[in-house]
């Protein structure tokens, strides 16, 4: 029997009796299994007004809910879930969830440490402070914490990368190209590992190891933009200007236009002396420039000097 024929055969038990409360309990679980949300929630709802003692409603009450994006309303389910089984690890963690997503990171904090004084290896608790240290920028923190969370699980892939970024940012290349290596090998097709490899091989200048990251982060993820703008650097850098206007152009046919690169493409149109081609680009340039870093004036300035 598949999922949709189990889900109208509960439907049907409830047709025939509303009362029947485990099979609405029943009905709930699956709904929410299989991505009813807003059906499963009705539910749960349904039922908590009956049984207003039952922790497990009040918790499944709250995945809905943190799943619809309401998350005020996920703090109070979970909440009262914890109110009636203080126990109770799973409405803790996902309450703690509930504040790193609406940037609380103290109560969240507050929430995995509960889950650890419940079970000290728990690499998802772990995880989640040094989340929330990396969020408020406290990186020796959350340093700390990812390194436990690999100690405990070292195939946990995002730990190893916020590892990475940290080592990245406080200057030390080496173990941050080995953390990024690591995220690799445990998954080959993770762009953002590329592109922090690429990012620094450019600064130490390893051009060439760079490329090669660079062309894998965009054939993995061709909309990473970027990565076409380190790669354009690379090949103005060596003076390969075509190449470089091809990376810009294929970036634009993927990212979208942007006003970044339209700035970008102009600079290299500069230097090969295409000089319509520069005025085109400067003029798109100016055209998005909600997505100009360079201030529009400073850009206006620059191209009404060109033409006088």
């Amino acid at each position: 029997m598949s999922k949709i024929e189990q889900i109208e055969e509960l439907q049907n038990i409830l047709k025939d009796d509303p009362t029947d409360f485990q099979t609405r309990r029943s009905l709930g679980v699956l709904l929410l299994e299989n991505g009813y949300t807003k059906e499963a929630l009705q539910h749960f709802l349904y039922l908590s007004k009956i049984f207003e003692d039952d922790s497990a409603l009040f918790y499944n009450i709250g995945i809905c809910y943190e799943k619809l994006k309401e998350l005020p309303k996920a703090e109070n389910a979970y909440t009262k879930a914890i109110s009636i089984t203080p126990d109770d690890i799973d409405s803790q963690y996902n309450l703690g969830l509930v504040y790193l997503d609406m940037q609380k990171y103290e109560q969240a904090i507050d929430c995995f440490e509960n889950v650890l004084d419940k079970d000290n290896n728990d690499s998802n608790s772990y995880f989640s402070i040094g989340l929330c240290y990396f969020k408020q920028g406290k990186l020796d923190g959350a340093k700390y914490y990812f390194q436990r969370t690999v100690e405990i699980n070292d195939e946990d892939i995002y730990a190893h990368f916020y590892l990475g970024n940290i080592f990245k940012n406080q200057g030390n290349n080496q173990d941050a190209k080995e953390k990024f290596k690591k995220v690799l090998e445990l998954s080959p097709d993770y762009s953002w590992a590329y592109y922090n490899l690429a990012a620094i091989d450019f600064d130490e200048g390893n051009f060439e190891a760079a490329e090669e990251n660079l062309e894998k982060t965009i054939e993995l993820n061709p909309k990473d933009i970027e990565a076409y703008k380190i790669y354009a650097k690379i090949l103005v850098k060596n003076n390969f200007l075509r190449e470089a206007q091809m990376v810009i152009e294929k970036a634009v046919n993927h990212c979208g236009e942007n006003g970044d690169l339209y700035y970008i493409l102009a600079q290299i149109q500069k230097m090969a002396n295409a000089r319509a081609d520069y005025v085109k680009s400067m003029n798109k340039a100016l055209k998005f420039n909600s997505t100009l870093s360079v201030s529009p004036k400073l850009v206006k300035k620059e191209l009404d000097s060109f033409l006088s």
